[in-house]
């Protein structure tokens, strides 16, 4: 009646064994250590890396506790663990100076960092710990201002561009269309041509308001503007293309489980937990860069403006990366939205770096129209880095381009075509950011929320366990083995998914613990009224955990809604929260029926002749 088969049996012990290998590297603590990721897409970080790496600190005679390469993503990364913060720092120093002898163009980007410090045959079980928030481990924390107005600018320049070709298509004569602020205005000869003009679009464009708006020197105006669910559409967009980018760069740059998450309609927060270099923290954010397409005038109208120091209108002035200055058309023809992949390469002809471009169907449209009737003019690439742009290279344009492969090429090192194509693989941002917000957490003030919440969590437990053995006597214990089962099954789940832990999360495993033994309290009570009620021990046994199951189950269940709501529905901390409770509220209903029962099985299910369970004193009313 009150025998398990061997495989249930099994299967407890295995979980059990689980949730100790998993759960072990949690209690080992952080180390401090260097990272080694490489600062261009041409620098390759291997196993080669790392055997020159343990040479620099073997030469200085400094001995490090532990060094690994690992892989994240497509990228390598190089970590070696100290056994104190003054060893880190000589040793940052150390490795700095001798992989970068040029700090000016360095190769590899070295960091500070914190790394498990749980031993190597648990890592090489794959047993690591769950990482911890930024409120327990520490690190940077950015919040980061979008400019809308500057994506709505950028809209309206590629809409500039729509309209011209919707229009020449169409056979609708144009006179000349510019952005004037937060709108497009088009001229035309005739107000015939206008009018046909403004059927064309408002057909090619919904998302356009057109209305036309007088004359002005001999030509009939149109004005167009963004309807207020586009100009909501393109916020929306630009925010969430901006995290997309921002989460591609700092994976590429190997920055393990940031926090990249909208903070109302126009911010953004970034937390990189463990990253203690806040100078390294926002060099990876400061390369944020948006990518534009523009047409060069080379005519010498043009140059004699630019050699007069003056600009005409219609054109701006930029300057390429050997500081000559150039005229571009305001007219963007491509902005890195139509970009899908950007990589490094050679020219087939003249072997000189090159970056290769792959746009996207509307981009590769575009960009074949305007290179087939621009053909022996130049093509410049520009990237607008913190407000401020760059000619990165400007190629004449040989042929007609089809098909959206790319390939730019000129004045540029294997470097600077691996760097650019980093930059531009990892995403063009859709609106210009600024950091209007910096905070450091430290590592001390992480030990302490770690130590506060660990002490919570154990001094809970303790109180429990002390009550429940004393009013369920042995069944208590019991119960008590069966919540320390509950809290290494949980611990296990959170280490094998690699999920983040913060201070919420730990208030969650607070919180499971005291529902945990609900179920052995419901157990426990329902053996006791089996008793009472005439039963003998077996048969209180087996009755009780089998009738309090339908309880357990649906108080369980409504539990469970709520954080799968929460999970669903609710941002940051709250998911934190919701995420432990969820799983919580699983382990402790394996543990409760399946552990314990397993226990109560070993103990009293050989025993024939049981007389009497020690499950506390058992009320019975008295006759009358």
């Amino acid at each position: 009646m009150n025998r398990y088969p061997l495989w249930k049996y099994l299967t407890v012990l295995v979980a059990l064994i689980i949730g100790l290998l998993y759960t072990l590297p949690n209690f080992f603590g952080e180390s401090p250590a260097v990272q080694v990721a490489g600062a261009k897409s041409t620098v390759k970080v291997d196993n080669n890396v790392l055997s020159r790496v343990e040479g620099i600190l073997a030469q200085n005679n400094i001995t490090p506790t532990g060094s690994f390469f690992e892989m994240n993503g497509p990228v390598g990364t190089v970590r070696v663990r100290f056994e104190s913060t003054d060893v880190q720092l000589k040793a940052k120093d150390i490795i700095e100076k001798a992989l970068n002898p040029d700090p000016s163009n360095p190769d590899y980007t070295v960091a500070l960092n914190l790394l498990p410090a749980s031993p190597n045959w648990l890592s090489s079980l794959g047993a690591r710990p769950m990482y911890l928030g930024l409120d327990l481990r520490g690190g940077v924390h950015f919040l980061l201002q979008v400019d809308m107005k500057g994506a709505l600018t950028g809209r309206y320049d590629s809409l500039a561009s729509d309209v011209r070709n919707s229009l020449r298509d169409a056979k609708v004569p144009l006179a000349g269309v510019e952005r004037s602020d937060m709108s497009l205005v088009a001229s035309f000869n005739s107000a015939a041509d206008r009018d046909a003009a403004v059927s064309e679009l408002r057909r090619a464009m919904p998302d356009m308001a057109f209305t036309p708006s007088g004359e002005s020197g001999g030509r009939f105006l149109l004005t167009g503007r963004l309807t207020e669910a586009a100009v909501t559409q393109v916020q929306a967009n630009a925010l969430k293309q901006n995290i997309t980018t921002l989460h591609n760069r700092i994976n590429e740059l190997g920055v393990a489980e940031p926090v990249i998450q909208q903070q109302g309609a126009d911010r953004i927060v970034v937390q990189l937990p463990g990253v203690q270099d806040v100078a390294k923290a926002k060099e990876i954010l400061g390369r944020t860069a948006t990518l534009e397409i523009r047409m060069v005038d080379d005519s010498p109208s043009a140059m004699a403006a630019l050699s007069a120091g003056t600009v005409p209108f219609g054109l701006e002035r930029y300057n390429d990366r050997d500081g000559r200055p150039l005229l571009l058309r305001r007219q963007v023809i491509l902005t890195g939205e139509n970009l899908q992949d950007a990589q490094p390469g050679r020219d087939q002809q003249t072997q000189q770096p090159s970056v290769n471009l792959t746009l996207d169907s509307k981009g590769a449209r575009i960009f074949r129209d305007v290179t087939r009737d621009n053909i022996n003019k130049r093509m410049a690439i520009v990237l607008f880095e913190q407000g401020k742009g760059e000619v990165v290279t400007a190629p004449v344009i040989r042929s007609e381009i089809p098909g959206g492969q790319v390939q730019i090429s000129g004045s540029m090192t294997a470097q600077e075509a691996a760097d650019t194509a980093l930059l531009l693989r990892a995403g063009a941002l859709a609106a210009p950011m600024e950091i209007i917000e910096e905070r450091t957490i430290g590592p001390s003030l992480g030990a302490d929320n770690i130590k506060q919440g660990f002490d919570a969590t154990l001094y809970g437990f303790i109180a429990i366990a002390v009550f429940i053995i004393i009013y369920y006597h042995l069944m208590g214990l019991f119960s008590t083995i069966g919540l320390t089962f509950n809290v290494l099954l949980l611990l296990a789940v959170l280490s094998m998914l690699q999920a983040t832990l913060t201070l919420p999360g730990i208030a969650a495993i607070a919180l499971t613990l005291g529902m945990a033994i609900d179920a052995n309290v419901l157990i426990n009570e329902r053996i006791r009224e089996e008793l009472r009620h005439g039963a003998s021990p077996q048969q209180a046994i087996h009755l009780g955990f089998d009738r309090a199951w339908a309880t357990i189950f649906d108080s369980n269940l409504t539990s469970l809604i709520v954080g799968v709501a929460l999970l669903a529905f609710g941002t940051g901390p709250i998911r934190g929260f919701a995420v432990v409770h969820c799983i919580g509220i699983l382990t402790s209903m394996f543990s409760s029926v399946v552990g314990v029962r397993a226990l109560v099985n070993l103990f009293y299910g050989n025993r024939r002749r049981l007389q009497s369970i020690s499950i506390g004193q058992i009320w019975k009313p008295e006759e009358k």
